[in-house]
């Protein structure tokens, strides 16, 4: 059950759904076997104007909320993830740069990113920094009028194929307060890709170890001021929670529907296994996990829109979503019996897919710092 959307946000969502149901679905299983990631299918979708929906119409953008980005997400996740989260991860790019980029900045690069002309990345972690982001170690030294990156980055979304990455590094001293975010364009000198992921699941996103060897980067591509690197990373992350969080009420939705139509068809001891309560009672407990999940979302995102402070509830939603999906596709497999083990049906995908949601934008553990943090801090 969909609680009370507007009649743009159920436009939003049958765009996606028939956009999703038309050029994804076709490819998606052959696409996760080979790995393949289409650059084209973002540029599509830009031209439907799902990339850039929470951005202003002044820099390309639909003008529109989270609210309504979040249906969007939903619906691409529930028939592909890989291509949900590359949206987000782009949308995330923009926003940063909508927050903390200067006039100049935005101008140059967010009609692209929101047009799904470009695509863009979010590179934070590193091998020793992954929870622990303010432990950072690729550096940025200034020289002159440009900045020097020196490091490696380690599981950045779609690095390989992205035109704008908001790079984090240090410029001053040890912890959080001496990192800044820059922006790197593809092709810099410098710029190398490294290994990219072998995966669970998620095959059509890339996950990328980027290479930054002495890659010299313009003052004017400083996002903030120095220091400020930190503060633009967590501030991006509350708003990646939430679009983390809508991709798992797309994945567990989907599952809950193959599981359904499953224990109406298939027969065992003269009857449908959905007429047996252990069936039943895990169908039941699916659907209201799902829906307490999308109201929880649906409330970070009412509340970033409104201008609020969302950190905890945008933490509360990420947490409470991805569990969700791992439990309902879990049981999803489950009630499938050994055809849920196989790849002849889907399940088994989400639930791979579903895996990565937990650890993703802050492990679930983390979630539950921040939450209890916050809490104690009240």
């Amino acid at each position: 059950m969909i609680f009370s959307e507007t009649a743009t946000q159920q436009e939003l969502r049958q765009l996606a759904q028939r956009f999703a149901q038309k050029d994804l679905l076709p490819f998606v299983e052959k696409d996760e076997h080979e790995e393949r990631f289409r650059p084209e299918v973002i540029q599509k979708m830009g031209e439907l104007g799902l990339t850039g929906i929470p951005l202003p119409e002044q820099w390309g953008g639909a003008g529109l909320g989270y609210q309504e980005y979040i249906v969007a997400l939903e619906e691409l996740a529930a028939v592909n993830l890989g291509y949900a989260i590359s949206t987000a991860v782009t949308g995330l790019t923009q926003i940063i740069l909508n927050l903390f980029g200067t006039p100049a900045q935005k101008q140059q690069y967010i009609p692209s990113l929101a047009s799904g002309k470009a695509i863009g990345a979010f590179a934070l972690s590193e091998a020793g920094a992954g929870s622990d982001a303010g432990q950072l170690r690729t550096t940025a030294q200034k020289v002159g009028d440009s900045y020097i990156i020196q490091g490696t980055k380690h599981w950045i979304t779609q690095g390989d194929s992205a035109d704008t990455i908001i790079v984090m590094a240090r410029t001053g001293g040890p912890g959080p307060k001496g990192i800044s975010s820059f922006i790197v364009e593809k092709g810099m000198p410098g710029f190398k890709y490294g290994k990219r992921e072998k995966k669970m699941g998620c095959h059509t996103s890339h996950t990328m170890e980027l290479i930054f060897d002495q890659v010299r980067v313009p003052e004017e591509n400083r996002v903030g001021e120095e220091g400020d690197g930190f503060k633009v990373a967590m501030t991006a992350l509350d708003s990646g929670r939430i679009t983390i969080a809508a991709g798992a009420l797309g994945i567990a939705r989907a599952a809950l529907e193959v599981a359904r139509r499953h224990a109406q068809v298939r027969e065992q001891f003269g009857k449908p296994i959905g007429e047996f309560q252990g069936v039943s009672f895990l169908l039941a407990d699916m659907a209201v996990q799902l829906d307490a999940a999308r109201l929880l979302v649906q409330r970070a995102a009412w509340m970033k829109d409104q201008g609020m402070s969302f950190s905890q509830e945008a933490a509360m939603a990420k947490l409470f979503a991805t569990d969700m999906a791992m439990k309902v596709t879990t049981d999803a497999v489950q009630i499938l019996g050994g055809s849920g083990y196989t790849q002849e049906f889907p399940v088994e995908r989400y639930m791979r897919e579903a895996k990565v949601l937990q650890i993703v934008e802050g492990t679930n553990q983390i979630q539950r710092m921040i939450i209890g943090r916050q809490l104690i801090q009240r």
